[in-house]
């Protein structure tokens, strides 16, 4: 790609991510998180974040080797002692209704080293600190949106061929391609996606199965679904009634588990970049709806540690069907960055669950949800478990038993 092209590629993904990602509009206030290496896209989101109307836009520069650091050198109790202007900053941000732009390019085992422990640790005292805005963003009462950026180490671990330049331009024209800035009108032939997404979601939400059945090699579990739950697909809406696009790219359609009805046994099928550190090979055994057993070839203590977080971490927050067909599986490419990987793959999460994934769950209160089915928790972290030889069966209320997906496609 040359150099020119890619300037305006970087400008329409730009305005793809103000316009259709957190769908800008006047007198907002807009949070974008990012990179010290992504200034180039930082400066091209500012602009048009203002261009669009925003009143004011916040940037929060990120640097995993700073990061890295403090997690490496820093006592104990600074690392669990997060600073009350963290927390006020965020209560701030929640206040004011801001808008989100999270921005991830970092090296997915830019922790590789740090101890589980210390990773666990920060972990849990940083879900503490920013429960208003995970609130906020789970309840949808925000837009948001997650994108990504290439940079030169995870480029280099997707395309290990390559280095330098020649595998971050490669990364770029993935991301491009999956976010459909290569098509004549993005924004358009988005908005075309979301139609074709919604539309299989309405199609689940009729049916109303009580639960899913899945089967693969080192996969046999029942999930079961709430009752008047709903599933999405592509787009959300705000509290203020705008559409917005939560991940770009995107390819799922999802909803929440009923978190007291999981029963069985699956096991991933692609590596999970979680907190710096890479989880790969994880088996899970579920009883009653939480996890009795879990083992990982690589990354098992930052798995044992995760579970640890709380008790809502050892049950799952979120089902979400992928084609295996769906252009980025594919592309045949592990990106090592669950944006990516979990749509190319029918995917769960540990932890909480979405409150708008249930009729009416956005007016409920904790006691309520739970009270539903809903997990709650500090912690979110999907894990890619699709695959070709995937099937599911939809389950219904009298037993009977309906093909949703056979050989990881749609039945």
């Amino acid at each position: 790609m040359s150099k020119m092209n890619f300037k305006e590629q970087l400008k329409k993904y730009a305005e793809l991510i103000v316009k259709v990602g957190v769908n800008v509009s006047k007198g907002q206030t807009i949070v974008l998180q990012i990179s010290v290496t992504q200034q180039e896209l930082a400066h091209l989101i500012v602009d048009q974040a203002y261009a669009a109307g925003a009143s004011e836009v916040i940037v929060k520069w990120a640097d995993s080797h700073v990061a890295k650091s403090f997690l490496e050198f820093a006592p104990l109790d600074r690392l669990v002692n997060v600073p009350g202007y963290t927390t006020s900053e965020v209560e701030d941000w929640v206040a004011k209704k801001a808008s989100r732009i999270s921005v991830m390019s970092d090296d997915p085992d830019a922790f590789a080293g740090i101890s589980a422990e210390k990773i666990a640790s920060r972990q849990k005292a940083m879900g503490q600190a920013l429960r208003p805005l995970r609130k906020a963003t789970q309840n949808n009462d925000v837009s948001w949106t997650v994108v990504a950026a290439a940079d030169t180490a995870w480029a280099e671990l997707v395309f290990p061929e390559l280095k330098g330049d020649a595998a971050v331009s490669r990364l770029w024209e993935e991301i491009f391609k999956t976010t459909r800035i290569d098509q004549a009108d993005p924004i358009k032939a988005w908005h075309q996606h979301d139609l074709k997404l919604r539309t299989k979601a309405e199609e689940l939400n009729q049916e109303q199965f009580s639960a899913l059945h899945y089967v693969a090699p080192g996969t046999d579990i029942v999930i079961g679904l709430p009752k008047n739950h709903l599933w999405e697909g592509a787009g959300s809406f705000d509290a203020q009634g705008f559409e917005f696009m939560a991940n770009m790219p995107t390819e799922e359609v999802f909803t929440a588990p009923d978190s007291r009805r999981i029963d069985g046994y699956i096991s991933s099928t692609k590596p999970l970049s979680y907190a710096g550190t890479t989880l790969s090979g994880m088996k899970f055994t579920f009883e009653a709806g939480k996890v009795v057993e879990a083992t990982a070839e690589q990354g098992e203590d930052v798995l044992q540690h995760l579970l640890a977080t709380d008790d809502g971490a050892k049950s799952l927050g979120e089902v979400a069907l992928v084609p295996d067909p769906s252009p980025i599986s594919q592309s045949g490419i592990t990106f090592y960055n669950t944006l990516f990987d979990e749509n190319a793959s029918d995917h769960l999460a540990l932890g909480s669950a979405y409150p708008f994934s249930i009729k009416n769950g956005t007016k409920m209160n904790d006691k309520e949800l739970a009270d539903a089915g809903l997990n709650l928790s500090q912690t979110h972290v999907d894990f890619m478990v699709g695959s070709a030889d995937m099937s599911i069966d939809g389950i219904r209320e009298d037993g009977s038993k309906v093909p949703v997906f056979r050989n990881g496609d749609w039945a």
